[in-house]
């Protein structure tokens, strides 16, 4: 599977509904409402006239399905990164600009990972498993902070990191 694919995934079911129905619900009552107006109006005027009101409400039922569609996205990611899903899509909504979904993009907390030991999901930065105390990512014996693969040395002590074949670490 692709990106995209598993990203699709996060929408709620209920959110592909509404951004299908919504949308295909005003695109049908715009219709039947110009049909019913050209109906009673001059004899002489074609189906021309209907072109325009059908480009426009094509136009606003596709905005409304993305719309529709972003804020699902937005529930679903935030519930899946451990954030506040009703604050966020709130936001989302309500702040005007597509500012709200801006900020959301912005601030979003990173993905959760789950823990070896116990499967208790944790934030990406703990080096800890707050649930068992379980080693989720290498950290420096010096100071105990979370060191990233390949580092020779601690970026918040410099302590000089062990390699698998070295001895004890020493400082340089």
């Amino acid at each position: 599977m692709n990106r995209l694919t598993d990203e699709l995934k996060v929408i709620p079911r209920l959110a592909w509904f509404l951004a299908v129905a919504i949308p295909l619900g005003v695109l049908t009552c715009l219709i039947l409402f110009f049909t019913t107006i050209s109906s009673h109006s001059e004899p002489g005027v074609g189906r021309l006239h209907l072109a325009w009101p059908l480009f426009v409400g094509t136009l606003m039922a596709a905005s409304l399905f993305i719309f529709i569609l972003l804020v699902g996205y937005v529930a679903g990611d935030a519930r899946r990164r451990g954030m506040s899903a009703v604050l966020w899509t709130l936001l989302a909504i309500f702040i005007p600009s597509a500012i709200g979904f801006i900020l959301y993009f912005m601030l979003r907390e990173p993905l959760l990972r789950r823990c070896p030991r116990c499967g208790t999901e944790t934030r990406e930065t703990f080096p800890y498993c707050p649930s068992c105390g379980s080693s989720l990512a290498s950290v420096c014996p010096s100071c105990q902070n979370a060191v990233e693969p390949g580092w020779s040395h601690c970026a918040r002590c410099g302590a000089k990191l062990s390699s698998p074949g070295d001895s004890a670490p020493s400082r340089a």
